[in-house]
């Protein structure tokens, strides 16, 4: 079960909502997905959605329960006892809580992005995702971002970008956030983690990572946020 609150608040800048387009956002972990899909959501008064952070709180729940992460049936019970709640207080704000709690903060952990992208290969997983995600955008004016946003989540975007970078930039961005969260990390465990999960996440049987056939590919390995936010944005204002 789940439940879904997009709240759209009124803009607490006074930014206006232009159109009410559903952009989706793919691409490999710290290709800069989450940063610019901020900025954009901000710019546009659109509503955020990290997908990323739907996995990440099944993984929360499902290492809780002390799940088998490979254990697809075990999993697929396990979700029929979950309450997933989103909630958007404004546009670029988004909590996650399961089971009336609220882990937001808890995500980002290293152990628990590792696990969700072992358990986002689960088909009962991504199957019960969708609609979940699919109800949160059915008003569009969205930014989505993720793996699989522009190829199977919402086929039909209006606009769909896909993120890269090489993996030796990939890696030092996301040391850098880890890093700065606090946790225990090394560059070398973290281009290690970098690479397994790239793996798995473009090689699984279900809804792999690749570039919607539609979808523009922007490489960020030696470009900055602002310039990467204006190629997005010409994109966009074209279609409004």
């Amino acid at each position: 079960m789940s439940i879904i609150h997009a709240q759209r608040a009124a803009d607490p800048h006074g930014r206006a909502q232009r159109s009410s387009l559903v952009i989706a956002i793919d691409g490999p972990a710290g290709a800069g997905k989450s940063t610019v899909a901020k900025l954009l959501a901000s710019r546009l008064g659109y509503l955020y959605l990290d997908t990323g952070a739907l996995y990440r709180a099944l993984a929360w729940k499902t290492k809780r329960a002390s799940v088998a992460s490979d254990d697809e049936a075990a999993v697929e019970r396990l979700l029929a006892t979950t309450l997933l709640e989103v909630r958007h207080q404004d546009g670029e704000r988004m909590r996650v809580s399961v089971d009336g709690q609220d882990i937001t903060d808890d995500l980002r952990a290293p152990d628990t992005s590792a696990l969700a992208s072992v358990i986002s290969s689960l088909p009962a997983v991504r199957e019960w995702l969708l609609p979940v995600q699919r109800k949160i955008a059915e008003r569009g004016a969205v930014v989505a971002e993720g793996r699989d946003v522009g190829t199977r989540v919402f086929p039909a975007a209006d606009v769909k970008f896909f993120l890269e970078a090489t993996p030796e930039v990939r890696a030092q961005r996301r040391f850098r956030e880890l890093a700065a969260s606090g946790g225990p990390v090394s560059l070398e465990d973290t281009a290690r983690d970098l690479v397994a999960r790239d793996t798995r996440d473009r090689t699984r049987a279900l809804a792999p990572l690749v570039p919607a056939p539609d979808a523009l590919t922007i490489d960020t390995s030696n470009l900055d946020i602002e310039q990467v936010l204006q190629r997005m944005l010409a994109a966009v204002s074209a279609k409004l």
